[in-house]
Parts: structure tokens; sequence; C-alpha cells
């Protein structure tokens, strides 16, 4: 039976190189793919794949986030993220929140294909240009939750303060998350409390040093 997999990037010249690559193996089957995180988590609990090749890098609901709650939902959904991040910060992120591969794009190609076949398997795989020293300082250190400032936040909460950081009013990410205007804000006050943040542009400026958004 071929692996079935789910594609998730926000450019669809990627997803399509990606389809036809991973089409092209006699293993293999793409069942869907999104453009974001929030597509993603729906698209997964809609098709159940085997592996999601995940990007990081997304608005509204970035990957690391999304391959969170995937892997909250359904714990045996193995992801590959796939990412043109090569920092500490974000693979360490990435492994945190359950993700068992991650490749780098300017790598990807057969490596991708090896990939779903090792996570699939029940094996990790870091792209060759990551390096082995990074997985394995990760499993040598198990990093203290608390080292990481993020981790002090509930996904509902993050997922907040990655929409206010992207410049959303409180009424517009209530729309999105189906909640009042008054939860959002009292979310927001929360997370900015639990971060010892104390206004709008120093919440930005933490979104993006720990990968959050970007700058265009």
């Amino acid at each position: 039976m071929p692996i079935r997999v789910f594609l998730v990037d926000d450019h669809a010249v990627v997803r399509e190189g990606l389809r036809h690559l991973l089409g092209a193996q006699g293993d293999m089957t793409v069942v869907g793919e999104a453009a974001d995180g929030r597509q993603a988590v729906r698209g997964v609990l809609q098709f159940k794949p085997d592996v999601v090749v995940m990007d990081i890098s997304m608005a509204g609901l970035n990957g690391i986030e999304a391959t969170e709650q995937i892997r909250q939902t359904l714990p045996s959904t193995r992801i590959v993220i796939l990412s043109m991040h090569a920092n500490d910060e974000h693979v360490f992120r990435a492994l945190r929140a359950g993700a068992n591969g991650y490749l780098l794009k300017e790598a990807a190609g057969q490596e991708v294909v090896e990939a779903v076949r090792a996570v699939h398997a029940g094996r990790r795989f870091l792209s060759q240009h990551i390096g082995e020293m990074v997985l394995e300082r990760y499993l040598e250190e198990h990093p203290d939750d608390a080292l990481n400032p993020l981790e002090r936040l509930t996904s509902r909460e993050k997922e907040i303060l990655q929409l206010v950081a992207e410049g959303k009013s409180s009424k517009e990410v209530g729309e999105i998350l189906c909640l009042s205007t008054k939860t959002v804000e009292t979310y927001r006050s929360r997370l900015m409390q639990k971060l010892k943040i104390p206004d709008l542009p120093s919440l930005v400026k933490f979104a993006i040093q720990h990968g959050l958004i970007e700058l265009d």
C-alpha cells in the first residue's frame, strides 16, 4: 500500500514540484495539499495521510504550530518540515512540536523522497546540510521548556501571537479563530504578561526573533 502524503507550502510552484516528485515514486501517492497552516490542519484531519511535508513560513498559522496541532490530534501522522531556515532555533522548535524530519529547501529533491520513507518507517531524518550535530545536541540536552519563552504559551496563545504580530486587529483575529473580540484581548493581555512584553512593537520584534513571522 503506497505511503499517503499531504503537501503544505504557500508557494504553488513548490507544491507542484513536490507533487510530481513524490507522485513519480512507486510507493507514494499525494492525497492532498494546502497553502497555509490552518488549511493544513483541516486537510490532514480530512485525509489522514501517513506523512505531511510541511513548510514553516506561512501567514496565519506557521508550520511549526500546525505541526503541533496535527500531532496532538493525529499522533500517528509523521511530519517532515521543509524549510529555508537552517538555524538551531527553527530546528529545535520543529522537533519539540513533534516533527519527525527537517529538510532544507536548497537541498530538496531526492532527500525529500528519502525523508518521507524514513519517517514513515519510524525513523528521524535531518537534511545533510544541517548535520548530525544539531540532532545530537537536541537529543542530549532535552532543553527545559523554560529556556524557550514560546513554550510558556498555550497553542491558542501562540496562534493569537502570530496573528497579532502580523498586524491583525483583535476583531480580525476573533473572526479568524471564531472568538469574541473580548476573548482575544484577554488572550493577548495574558500572553504579553507571560512573556513580560510591554507593548505591540516589542511583541512584533519577539515574533520575528523567534521565527513566528518574517520581515517582508
